[in-house]
C-alpha cells in the first residue's frame, strides 16, 4: 500500500506514465525523438526564469514550452536534420544553467528540475495532470489518423487539397505542453527517459501500429511502478532510478 504521503506524487507520476509512452510513439514515427529533450530544456529554462520574475515556475515552464512548440515550426523547414531540436535544447540549457549558477532563489529549483521531484508534486500538479492528460489523450486521438496519413502517404494532403500544416502545429503544441508538465515532476530526464525508451523498445517487438502503442504504454506503466517502488525502498532520487531500470530493460530486450 502507498502511504498517504506518496499518494499524490504517485498518481501524479501515473498519469504522466500514461502519456509520455504513447506520445513517444508519436514522435518517434516522426523521427522527432529529440524535440521531447529540447522542449523539457526549454521548460526547465522558462520555468527558473518566471521564478526570478515573481511567477509562479509552472506557468513559466509550460509558457515557454508552448512558444517553442509553436514557433518551432517556422524554422523546422530551414533547418534540416532535427537542428531545430538541437538549437533549442543548446538554448534551454545555456538559460537554465546560467539562471542557476547567478541566481541563488533559482539553484534548488535548477537541481530539482534536472534531477526531478516527483515526491515533492501537490494537489496542484496532480489537478494539471489529472485533467490534462485525459484532455491530451483526447487530442492525440484526434491528431492520429493525420499524423499517420502523414508519415505514410506524405502526399496525401496534397492531393486532396487539404492543409497539414494544422495538424502538424497541433502535435508539436501538444509535445511541447505535454513535456512542461512532465518536466516539472518528472524532472528533464525522467520525462526524457518516459517518451524515448518504451516506444523504441515497443518498435522493436510490435507487429503493427497498434501494438506498438500497447507495448509502449506497458512498458512505461510497469517502469514507473518498478522505479517508484524501488526508488522509496532505496531512499534514492526517483528520476535516475527510473532512468536507470529503463536503460537495463532496454539493454535485455534490444
Amino acid at each position: 500500500m502507498i502511504s498517504e504521503l506518496f499518494l499524490i506524487p504517485f498518481l501524479t507520476g501515473l498519469g504522466l506514465a500514461v502519456l509520455l509512452p504513447l506520445l513517444g510513439c508519436y514522435l518517434r514515427l516522426r523521427d522527432e525523438w529529440l524535440a521531447a529533450l529540447a522542449y523539457s530544456h526549454v521548460a526547465a529554462a522558462g520555468a527558473l526564469l518566471a521564478l526570478i520574475g515573481g511567477l509562479p515556475p509552472a506557468l513559466g515552464g509550460i509558457a515557454a514550452a508552448g512558444l517553442a512548440g509553436t514557433g518551432k515550426r517556422l524554422f523546422a523547414a530551414r533547418l534540416a536534420g532535427g537542428a531545430a531540436y538541437a538549437l533549442l535544447l543548446l538554448g534551454g540549457w545555456a538559460v537554465a544553467v546560467l539562471m542557476a549558477a547567478n541566481q541563488p532563489m533559482a539553484e534548488r529549483l535548477g537541481h530539482a528540475l534536472f534531477d526531478g521531484q516527483l515526491y515533492f508534486s501537490g494537489s496542484d500538479q496532480l489537478w494539471l495532470v489529472a485533467l490534462g492528460v485525459p484532455a491530451a489523450l483526447l487530442v492525440l486521438r484526434g491528431l492520429s489518423a493525420h499524423l499517420l496519413l502523414a508519415h505514410t502517404y506524405p502526399d496525401f494532403f496534397r492531393i486532396r487539397g487539404l492543409r497539414a500544416w494544422p495538424t502538424q502545429i497541433g502535435f508539436d503544441l501538444l509535445a511541447a505542453l505535454a513535456l512542461a508538465v512532465a518536466t516539472m515532476s518528472l524532472g528533464v530526464m525522467g520525462a526524457f527517459a518516459l517518451v524515448f525508451i518504451p516506444p523504441w523498445l515497443a518498435f522493436r517487438r510490435a507487429g503493427n501500429w497498434r501494438s506498438g502503442l500497447l507495448w509502449s504504454l506497458a512498458v512505461g506503466i510497469a517502469a514507473y511502478l518498478g522505479a517508484f517502488a524501488l526508488a522509496l525502498w532505496l531512499d534514492q532520487p526517483f528520476g535516475p532510478i527510473l532512468a536507470i531500470l529503463l536503460v537495463v530493460l532496454g539493454l535485455i530486450v534490444a
